[in-house]
């Protein structure tokens, strides 16, 4: 038994690997019980994501252009419209070869992705094409980033330019003294690049920054995950950095899934143990995570978004397996 099963109160893996939800069943037995891309139970396990639960009923109602609710809403919909599917379909674990998938795939990149810049923006513009310059913003382009490298864009000169977005534009301050940064995008959403970075923004950014393997990753990206994971490490995932006896928001001390553009100390710790931090400054976000499961070794959804999506997801109040499955992920690789 390894140190991060001895944390647990009782091993819920039976439980997540149970045939109801194909996505749990299918990461858990490739990230907890680390079995190979092409063991059989993995492949049967990857082709029923496909055809049963959450991600068929999400491709169902589809347009055939590629987006769902209305072309001009993919993001103002929130939480039907394209972006935020195409962040549940990436969660859920989709199929990135299925024409409905890179259809939706090249929606976004070409309604939401600004053509000079290449961050993503909540509105299309109808002279320029691509997305309107004024409504790029951070939380958005990580999420975007994230989802299309997880959905087999990676190699995409489009998606390979909005990482250069995040390198380039992406703020980690933390209002110990700097001044505000000035100029586009900076001026007109100062709530994601004040003196005090938005937290929700940077985490999204640093998202999409970890889900490169580490063999592609350039060195402007290696040193903006750097500053990145600092900038976390310095709160204690969830705390104030200048009193750290003060958590920043009560909120994301409670799990959910999925996030949307919100974010919480589950997701944060996700993304530093996956670019392998073990940093002691983590340790009391870690002894959080511990102490919020049952006798029976699971989480439950603390938040939700539900009926607010095109299919509701899990139950609030109620043991989750999504939540279940991450924090085990996190445990896992924290104590490894």
């Amino acid at each position: 038994m390894g140190k991060w099963q001895k944390v647990l109160k009782a091993d819920p893996t039976e439980w997540l690997l149970e045939e109801d939800n194909p996505s749990i069943r299918f990461l858990t037995l490739t990230e907890i019980q680390d079995k190979p891309t092409n063991n059989p139970e993995v492949l049967a396990a990857k082709k029923t994501v496909m055809t049963d639960g959450l991600v068929p009923k999400i491709l169902s109602k589809m347009n055939s252009g590629g987006y769902w609710v209305t072309p001009q809403s993919f993001y103002t919909a929130k939480y039907k419209g394209t972006a935020w599917q195409l962040l549940i379909l990436a969660e859920l674990g989709a199929n990135s070869a299925d024409t409905h998938v890179k259809s939706a795939c090249e929606f976004i990149l070409q309604n939401s992705q600004h053509l000079e810049s290449h961050g993503f923006s909540i509105a299309h513009s109808e002279t320029m094409g691509g997305g309107r310059q004024s409504g790029v913003i951070p939380c958005l382009t990580g999420n975007m980033v994230w989802c299309l490298i997880r959905l087999g864009y990676l190699n995409d000169p489009r998606v390979q330019a909005g990482i250069n977005w995040i390198t380039t534009y992406q703020r980690f301050d933390d209002a110990d003294g700097q001044s505000a940064p000035k100029g586009w995008p900076y001026d007109k959403y100062t709530m994601c690049y004040g003196t005090h970075s938005c937290h929700m923004g940077a985490a999204k950014a640093l998202k999409a920054l970890a889900e490169i393997p580490k063999i592609k990753r350039d060195t402007k990206t290696e040193a903006t995950i750097q500053t990145g994971s600092e900038y976390f490490l310095k709160h204690h995932i969830y705390k104030k950095s200048h009193d750290l006896s003060k958590v920043s928001k009560p909120g994301w001390l409670k799990f959910s899934f999925p996030l949307m553009y919100q974010t919480d100390t589950l997701e944060i710790l996700g993304i530093l143990v996956d670019l392998g931090f073990k940093d002691e400054r983590m340790q009391e976000a870690i002894d959080l995570v511990v102490s919020k499961q049952d006798s029976k070794g699971r989480w439950k959804l603390e938040n939700t978004f539900n009926g607010r999506f095109q299919s509701n997801i899990e139950h609030k109040g109620e043991p989750s397996k999504w939540v279940t499955l991450k924090a085990l992920s996190v445990l896992k690789k924290f104590y490894s």
